[in-house]
């Protein structure tokens, strides 16, 4: 398939006349053709309208269409073969395995909704019948959730499949019945593009209408601001920076008919190293840290940018062993000039900051992220704002406190996470125990004896959290819940059988659905 540098709206190529922008190698340092236009004010409306008019009747298909339709995505983005896997690589450095593994991801994620939508439970069907002869009568009532109406999804930086045209915003949205329009990544517009040309396909394959989805190109924050703006979009999915992401509500916020905004912003995602399992295996702790906090060059939103442990020998045998591990880690690329920019920065600002202490610090490179290690005491973390903001890339700040009361102290300071670790051995259950009401409070996973960069798609997966990890922490962008966004109750009362929808009729498809109360299944 030969990527042409065009955005894709009802289904057909259409050149942007706005900025141009090239996608970016940058393990060579080099721009890769074609360029790729912005798109206008005109076909960003013309995009939402479709997808306005193809709302109803896609929201309507039976729940197997819709699913059928899922998975002829997947199979679409599979046919790509090969041409999907190296461009993908050629405009992110990432390395093969890591390709594969999360193309895996992004078809396993549209089957996981395809089979969700199969078994039902998503309409969250409800009936309390009639109660004629009660003083005052009840009316017959019945209720299901329908999608909100086209949703506005921004692709991420980071996960050029797994959370981009095809990935989780884009698959749960459609589920749900909401025709999507995606703003595509500028670092990685070629991806892009082939993976938009595949859904199209599978909208043609379906016989769906044409704007059930389109691909919008470019750069320039106007670009989201005016999509975010369209009166046709209903809801907006981002994954991103925490500027961006507050832009974005507040653009929403703005409209005269406010929309919400499901946006995955900033996380540093503590891990709590406790007494009795620092004292037992510190040094397997750390290699297992170091081990997470350089995979994939850092680049992800669950990196252990945050430390927290109580001082003491045996917090000195971890930071020994960590900083060990990650002091002779090799500078690699990371996905994109900008983002390698940021890194560099805040790597720069704490190994310069009068509180914090350098441990670990590898050779860094231009263009690249290299490994870094720093410390501090809880009392500059606790008075000191700044500690607390993410360096996107493989860096992480150690807090040493001086008792679990401390350590708490700090754990009630911290802001919103999408994850919380707790390294724990028998020993240290007390103390855990009083660490997890206040986890409970702030982050959205909370993990023991594990490394939060394993984000497992299922339907119990959480991977959201309070501000500003997530811009709604009672949401999910991972696993089965995430449609759960894109979704409202509707309520019908004393409406006739003929006029009901059919998985609220009386003989009607619901598989599970709750009676008076009680969650039973047909």
């Amino acid at each position: 398939m030969i990527i042409t540098g065009d955005a894709l709206i009802g289904g057909k190529a259409v050149k942007g006349t706005g900025a141009g922008v090239r996608a970016y190698n940058p393990a060579l340092g080099q721009v890769i053709e074609p360029e790729f236009r912005t798109v206008d004010a005109s076909q960003i409306d013309q995009a939402c309208r479709l997808a306005d008019e193809a709302f109803d009747t896609f929201r309507a298909l039976s729940d197997d269409k819709r699913a059928y339709f899922l998975e002829t995505i997947g199979e679409q983005i599979m046919a790509l073969g090969d041409v999907l896997v190296e461009r993908v690589m050629e405009e992110t450095s990432l390395p093969r395995a890591r390709v594969e593994g999360e193309r895996g991801r992004t078809v396993g994620q549209l089957k996981l909704f395809a089979n969700l939508l199969r078994e039902g439970s998503w309409h969250d069907v409800r009936f309390d019948k009639a109660l004629p002869d009660r003083t005052p009568p009840r009316p017959d009532l019945r209720m299901r959730m329908i999608g909100l109406g086209p949703v506005a999804v921004f692709a991420a930086s980071n996960f050029p499949l797994a959370f981009s045209v095809a990935g989780g915003d884009t698959a749960s949205a459609l589920a749900a019945g909401c025709p999507v329009v995606l703003k595509a990544h500028f670092a990685h517009p070629g991806t892009s593009e082939l993976v938009g040309r595949a859904v199209v396909k599978a909208v043609e394959i379906c016989g769906l209408p044409a704007g059930v989805f389109s691909l919008l190109t470019g750069v320039g924050n106007e670009l989201g601001i005016e999509l975010v703006r369209h009166p046709a979009i209903k809801a907006v999915g981002f994954t991103g920076s925490r500027g961006g992401g507050l832009a974005l509500m507040a653009a929403a916020a703005a409209r005269p008919v406010p929309i919400p905004v499901y946006a995955e912003m900033s996380s540093i995602n503590p891990v709590f190293l406790l007494p009795q399992a620092l004292k037992n295996r510190a040094e397997d702790i750390a290699a297992g840290f170091a081990a997470s906090l350089t995979l994939g060059v850092g680049q992800m939103c669950t990196n252990p940018g945050l430390v927290l442990a109580i001082d003491g020998p045996d917090l000195q045998r971890f930071t020994a062993a960590a900083s060990h591990a990650l002091v002779g880690g090799a500078a690699c690329s990371m996905l994109s000039p900008g983002i390698a920019g940021n890194f560099a920065r805040g790597v720069n600002q704490l190994a310069e900051h009068a509180d914090v202490k350098t441990l670990a610090l590898a050779p860094q490179a231009e263009g690249k992220g290299a490994p870094a290690l720093f410390v501090s005491s809880a009392a500059s973390f606790l008075s000191q704002h700044a500690l607390q903001e993410e360096i996107f890339g493989p860096a992480s700040l150690v807090v040493v406190c001086k008792d679990v009361a401390e350590l708490r102290q700090v754990t009630e300071k911290l802001e919103g996470q999408l994850t919380a670790t707790l390294m724990m051995d028998e020993g240290d259950l007390e103390a855990a125990q009083s660490l997890l009401p206040v986890l409970e409070r702030k982050v959205g996973r909370i993990l023991a004896n594990g490394y939060p960069t394993g984000v497992e798609v299922c339907s119990a997966m959480v991977h959201g959290g309070p501000f500003p990890s997530t811009s709604d922490g009672r949401t999910t962008s991972v696993g089965t819940g995430a449609i759960s966004r894109f979704l409202r109750p509707v309520c019908y009362q004393n409406l006739s059988q003929g006029l009901l929808p059919e998985v609220l009729r009386d003989n009607g498809s619901a598989t599970w659905l709750r009676r008076e109360g009680e969650l039973t299944r047909n």
